[in-house]
């Protein structure tokens, strides 16, 4: 079957097509053929050995995977050949080997598909969904002013429409293009601000009376989270998840301390249990397939145009999830 292999460290183009034996399911595993594997900003960062974690190399990279089940292994009475699933890799402890024709997991893993929700959706729904989800349920936006930054990514503009929908007073969609932030807008987002524009945290501020948002959900890192903090209100609390990319020093988080804000970490995976998983997953691929919850796409690649997917998210050049149809 053919994958794509990291060997080593650099631009898009070290990532290579290789062909290595299809996996053979084990006892209590299915044989899945992958419809849809999700492509993540930080496997760009990995790529580039920029990621909190270091990862060994050679790999293949794929962490969320949709796709029909094709064989089953011994002492699988659960799941069905025909089956149409989800693989949550990342969080059954199978941090790589989606990019590729096959995957080989547990039976009990896997996730029913509604008939009506696509593959690639039901990959944009896995590690930016669940994010979404856990973060309005960590950080309630209820008749608060919330900011969003990345408004039109893949979990800024689930965000934006789970925020809305959970009763913010107030959706500032933060953006770098017009397009992005029209887009955001149709949403639900109430207010959509060019974070590339010097003043914007200023904007906000105006935009909210001079007080500024009560949550900031932040997940771009470097810059963009000092200026996030201007545009936070006192009290406020800025939500921070972007891994690898931290960027505030002890001034910043003492100017927090006098304006009694507070900052929170957010990380996935410590959130997850196998229970929770497939509940939310199911709950969330509902909520697509009824059409409750949009799903953006940012663009369709084969196996073999890998680079080229992920040349565009380092470059920002797109909205919504980015998956590789092998």
């Amino acid at each position: 079957m053919k994958a794509v292999q990291l060997s080593r460290f650099g631009g898009p183009d070290v990532l290579e097509i290789i062909e290595v034996p299809a996996p053979v399911p084990a006892s209590g595993e299915v044989l899945v053929r992958v419809c849809a594997s999700g492509v993540n900003f930080f496997e760009v960062l990995m790529r580039q050995d920029r990621y909190a974690v270091t990862p060994d190399l050679p790999m293949i990279f794929g962490v969320e995977v949709a796709g029909v089940v094709e064989a089953l292994g011994a002492d699988v009475g659960s799941v069905e050949i025909g089956a149409r699933v989800a693989v949550p890799m990342f969080a059954i402890g199978r941090g790589s080997g989606g990019y590729a024709e096959y995957v080989a997991v547990d039976a009990a893993s896997v996730v029913r598909l509604p008939d009506s929700l696509s593959f690639e959706d039901a990959a944009a729904l896995m590690i930016q969904g669940l994010t979404a989800l856990h973060l309005i349920r960590q950080s309630p936006p209820k008749d608060k002013t919330v900011l969003v930054n990345a408004a039109a990514g893949g979990v800024g503009s689930l965000l934006v429409q789970l925020a809305t929908r959970a009763g913010a007073k107030c959706v500032i969609a933060a953006a770098s293009t017009q397009e992005k932030r029209d887009l955001a807008r149709s949403l639900g987002a109430d207010i959509p601000i060019d974070y590339t524009a010097s003043d914007w945290a200023g904007r906000v501020r105006d935009a909210t009376g001079g007080i500024g948002a009560d949550i900031v959900y932040e997940f771009v890192g470097g810059a963009l989270t000092r200026a996030s903090l201007e545009a936070l209100a006192p009290c406020g609390e800025l939500v921070f998840g972007a891994l690898g990319r931290f960027d505030l020093d002890a001034a910043d988080l003492e100017g927090m301390f006098n304006n009694n804000q507070s900052l929170r970490g957010f990380a996935l995976l410590p959130l997850l249990t196998p229970a929770n998983v497939k509940s939310d997953l199911a709950e969330l691929f509902e909520e697509a397939a009824s059409g409750r919850l949009k799903v953006l796409q940012g663009g369709s690649y084969p196996l073999d145009r890998a680079a080229e997917a992920h040349k565009t998210i380092e470059e920002r050049r797109t909205t919504g999830k980015v998956v590789l149809i092998p």
